[in-house]
């Protein structure tokens, strides 16, 4: 039994639910065969990594799916550093959030080189297209460091005529301006709040259940135009009760409860023993698999509910620094925590002026 997020993900451009227009350009381009590496962006849960496989669909059938995991071993100087890949007979898949170091590119020489020892079949040619052994693709390229892009950037140009590399990324602004100017930038936006609404309704329809549309509306509003969110919580609704009623409660998620909590708890009492209690409740969130980046954005989201307007700007300005140092770190529970006792401090001080200004 798998979830409707996964269950009813579409498999071909033609069965994309939004973005019509979009997903018919895009297919043009498949048909045409030959085109630069893609560069495909946009917000999370917005269907990048579904439109990207929709492509491979299209290009190669329906043997795409049939994946398998493996894990390879890159050498780096004296160190060997273990890279998990998802890969089928005609493309691979590479995150770099997976590595050990995300300071080298994870895609070596032997992966794109067309003669080299590869575990890819040649695919089938297909009438009038030009098809590329191997397909490579890969996520969250905005983690690599400026030294790995560059070498991506090398890696790209050198071996163009005998692959291509499908980059994904939610923004450009964190990769380098040299790998934007080879790709062909691809934009995904965040669905509307109709689409999210009729996606709904019909995956409900799909699975004989009755959504009333006010309770899709307020789904697709509190997941923030994140199509997958969404989907998540209608099956949570599902679960919690049937039949739907227009007012039911929605599920929150226990990570968003879980910070939450740990703003409320920072901003109730400044105390070492507090402090210690919200280190532990960060590191309960990174065990649990929460991106660093997230729980930065969602403690920032509920302790602005707490400021007043000259300290909102304050507080804003240190979590973009510390969001900055998170980036270049490479242990983001430092700078998790630098960024709460900094508010600690701040906010501590805050209250005591003005305590001081009162007048009784």
């Amino acid at each position: 039994m798998s979830l409707w997020v996964d269950k009813y993900r579409p498999c071909s451009l033609a069965w994309l639910d939004y973005h019509e227009e979009h997903a018919a350009q895009l297919s043009n381009l498949v048909q045409c065969g030959d085109f630069p590496h893609p560069l495909v962006y946009g917000p999370s849960g917005a269907g990048k990594n579904t439109t990207i496989m929709c492509i491979l669909r299209e290009l190669y059938g329906v043997v795409v799916k049939k994946l398998r995991f493996e894990l390879n071993l890159s050498q780096l100087h004296l160190k060997k550093i273990e890279i998990s890949t998802v890969a089928s007979n005609y493309h691979l898949e590479v995150n770099p959030r997976d590595a050990s170091a995300s300071d080298v590119t994870p895609i070596n020489e032997d992966t794109v080189e067309a003669d080299g020892d590869l575990t890819l079949e040649c695919p089938p040619v297909k009438a009038g297209l030009f098809l590329f052994d191997p397909v490579v693709l890969l996520t969250e390229v905005e983690k690599l460091t400026k030294h790995a892009q560059h070498a991506l950037r090398r890696t790209m140009e050198k071996y163009m005529s005998t692959c291509r590399l499908i980059l994904c990324c939610n923004s450009t602004s964190k990769v380098i301006p040299s790998i934007c100017s080879r790709c062909l930038a691809i934009r995904v936006p965040a669905p509307s709040i109709d689409d999210i609404c009729s996606v709904l309704s019909s995956v409900c329809k799909k699975e004989g259940l009755a959504l009333p549309s006010e309770l899709a509306h307020r789904l697709a509003e509190k997941s923030c135009r994140n199509l997958r969110k969404a989907l998540l919580m209608c099956e949570a609704c599902r679960v919690q009760q049937y039949p739907f009623t227009e007012d039911q409660e929605i599920p929150e998620t226990d990570w968003e409860v879980c910070l939450r909590e740990t703003a409320n708890a920072t901003v109730s009492q400044q105390t070492p023993q507090r402090f210690l209690e919200v280190r532990r409740r960060l590191y309960e969130l990174l065990t649990d698999c929460i991106p660093p980046e997230m729980i930065m954005k969602g403690l920032l989201s509920e302790l602005l509910h707490n400021c007043d307007g000259q300290l909102k700007g304050e507080v804003s300005q240190m979590a973009a620094y510390y969001e900055h140092r998170l980036q270049l770190g490479c242990k983001a529970i430092y700078h998790l925590e630098a960024f709460v006792a900094k508010f600690m401090a701040l906010y501590k001080m805050f209250m005591e002026d003005g305590l001081e200004g009162m007048v009784f």
